[in-house]
């Protein structure tokens, strides 16, 4: 349950409708989640789910999936979701707890889910699970809201 202290917003088929118009803003200018073969598979108020598949050049020195390819991962989930109201937001802290590792070849899912939001400041927990449902890595974020939109903000093609 999502802890706000705007109770107005509650999710609905036009609220979702504009959680997906803000993925798919920016998932139009993110060529680093892009590179990493990151993908979306469900985005709401509040919350996304998302996929990667560990490929061979995502690997440390032993051979396991390297942390920050992780982090990046959840770090990516952890925007969507904190995002979704279409009110620009970054992070300003967060952290990750590494539970097992991740291997070549697995398929990632990283479940991001607003734990509260305030008029500026949110707190976010994103779970990464692998294909057996074995919990890879806990993160946790903060987030800042900019006083902006997503679907307005300017893209990179038009500055």
């Amino acid at each position: 349950m999502v802890q706000n202290s705007l109770e107005s917003n509650v999710p609905d088929e036009q609220s979702s409708e504009l959680a997906l118009a803000c993925a798919k803003k920016m998932g139009s200018a993110d060529s680093f989640s892009h590179s990493l073969g990151i993908q979306l598979s469900h985005v709401d108020v509040g919350k996304s789910i998302m996929t990667m598949q560990v490929t061979a050049n995502m690997v440390n020195g032993y051979n396991t999936c390297h942390g920050g390819v992780i982090f990046s991962f959840a770090d990516t989930a952890f925007a969507y979701a904190c995002n979704s109201q279409n009110q620009l937001a970054v992070a300003v802290s967060c952290n990750i707890d590494f539970v097992r590792p991740a291997m070549i070849g697995d398929t990632l899912t990283a479940t991001s889910t607003m734990q509260y939001q305030g008029r500026r400041t949110g707190v976010n927990q994103t779970m990464i699970i692998n294909q057996d449902d074995k919990l890879i890595a806990i993160f946790k974020g903060n987030s800042a809201r900019l006083g902006k939109t997503v679907l307005n903000f300017p893209s990179k093609d038009s500055l």
